[in-house]
């Protein structure tokens, strides 16, 4: 595939996102021949920094986040050579004019992508000063990153604020997990495979666990997560991608609207919670002080940033279920944390028991066949089957097919934001949300929000380093279920 030539300005270029994803995921593209010598990348900041005074710091944030193995000298060097920092207050209209300036040297047919790795509070104002500053061409893209908005209100404020500028085939909203090659191989199995779609349904899957846990806590970003939590944070956006994904219908093609009309089917078919389910069906916790890995970690109150007394959840645990016929009865369990015992993220299908058992089941056996999805740390599908155990007799134990993606694969798998920034540069939105699948997300979570909010019951205090509060899973219990881990 030719190198692309475009012009791409990264607003929010001193931040964390920038430092530890976006910087590293361009420059390996640009190591891979994708980027052209001659596009242009503009990095923006509130920053006075000089040019030089930026490469300094893109080279040591490389340093920091890129494989060792990946870094050669001559291509960093050139990356490097390719920023062009030009400070901008996304705030101040006046501070646009020299970027216009900067893109109008070359010519307006040049795909042209504004990426905001900002507050989505400045959302509005850049946009609107980019169109002021006459930056914004027919061609021209923005992406915006995550979390959008805090509720629907404020989340359909910032659409209707970008939707002024940028038409919805323009506007690419950024979930970095549905780039994730695992993700994709997720459509690959349920699509690309005869064997699987036929159990896909109400009537083989006992239920669904979706698993996203962190050992970090707020890791310096309080006053951000403070003000944000779990569900904001992690439900609204990755867990119910994850959950469309392994829910929708066959799409009827690959095609952008094709995919996103499938996943906002499954959104608009979760069944919404009452307020005596809010009490039932979801768990929130907040993890207290503990070890992770050996070491000793601070409770969430003690972390820098975060409100004496704070009720902010670091942990969530939910009940969904999907009002359609594929799915109708099958409980999909939710689950996300931070200070967790393993980092994972995870999709465990669990089938039912056969129909009519005439072997004998070993004593430890409790599990169904299961289908187990990792999408990190190792990306990879284990498949739970029984077998007979050696011996005389015909009694079953459970053993387990293990298929590790990059070692089948035999190449380089890429990190999820290298594949979503050449699909923005490239012009493919199927990976991106769409504006109604997002308002449906917010629609679904609000009773949530509100449930715990009118409760005024703290979270449930969970040790760092374990898997959550009990009560979580208890949720699970209650029908006669366990987590993975515990299974």
């Amino acid at each position: 595939m030719p190198a692309h030539v475009f012009d791409l300005v990264l607003f929010g270029a001193t931040g964390d996102l920038a430092g530890r994803k976006l910087l590293p995921a361009l420059y390996m593209r640009f190591r891979d021949g994708d980027i052209a010598a001659d596009a242009r990348l503009f990095v923006t900041a509130r920053q006075p920094l000089s040019p030089d005074d930026f490469r300094g710091l893109a080279r040591q944030r490389l340093l920091e986040n890129v494989d060792p193995a990946a870094l050669d000298g001559p291509a960093c060097e050139a990356f490097l050579r390719l920023l062009e920092y030009v400070p901008v207050d996304g705030g101040d209209s006046a501070s646009f004019k020299q970027l216009a300036a900067r893109l109008a040297e070359k010519p307006a047919n040049r795909t042209r992508v504004f990426f905001l790795a900002t507050t989505p509070k400045l959302f509005a104002g850049i946009c609107h000063n980019l169109a002021a500053a006459g930056a914004v061409t027919p061609g021209s893209r923005v992406v915006l990153e995550k979390p959008l908005g805090s509720d629907l209100a404020s989340s359909h404020a910032i659409s209707e604020a970008v939707a002024q500028i940028f038409s919805e085939d323009r506007i690419y909203r950024i979930d970095h997990y549905l780039g994730k090659e695992s993700v994709q191989n997720l459509l690959a199995l349920r699509f690309g495979n005869s064997m699987f779609e036929p159990l896909w349904s109400r009537g083989w899957v006992h239920d669904v666990q979706i698993t996203i846990a962190e050992e970090v806590g707020a890791e310096g970003r309080g006053d951000f997560y403070d003000q944000t939590g779990a569900l904001r944070d992690m439900v609204q956006s990755h867990v119910l991608q994850l959950l469309c994904i392994v829910a929708m219908e066959p799409p009827t093609s690959i095609d952008p609207d094709a995919v996103r009309d499938a996943k906002l089917q499954v959104l608009r078919a979760l069944k919404p919670y009452s307020e005596a389910e809010v009490r039932s069906k979801t768990v929130r916790g907040q993890y207290r002080s503990g070890a992770i890995g050996g070491q000793p970690v601070p409770g969430y109150l003690e972390e820098p940033g975060i409100r004496p007394g704070s009720h902010t959840e670091t942990f969530v645990a939910l009940k969904a279920e999907i009002a359609n016929w594929r799915w109708a009865g099958v409980p999909f369990y939710l689950r996300t944390g931070k200070r967790l015992q393993d980092r994972l993220a995870e999709i465990v299908i669990n089938f039912r028991n056969v129909p009519h058992a005439i072997l004998e089941a070993s004593d430890s056996l409790e599990a169904n066949n299961q289908l187990v999805i990792r999408l990190q740390p190792d990306d990879g599908l284990t498949l739970q089957i029984q077998a007979k155990t050696p011996g005389d007799g015909m009694k079953l134990q459970s053993i387990s097919l293990d298929l590790l993606f990059k070692d089948s694969l035999k190449a380089r798998m890429l990190d999820a934001y290298e594949r979503l920034l050449m699909d923005v540069i490239r012009g493919r939105l199927t990976l991106f949300m769409r504006r109604d699948e997002l308002e449906a997300a917010w629609k679904w979570i609000e009773p949530i929000m509100h449930g715990w909010a009118d409760s005024n019951e703290p979270p449930k205090p969970y040790t760092a380093g374990t898997w959550g509060p009990a009560a979580s899973s208890a949720l699970v219990g209650r029908d006669g279920s366990l987590w993975h881990e515990e299974g």
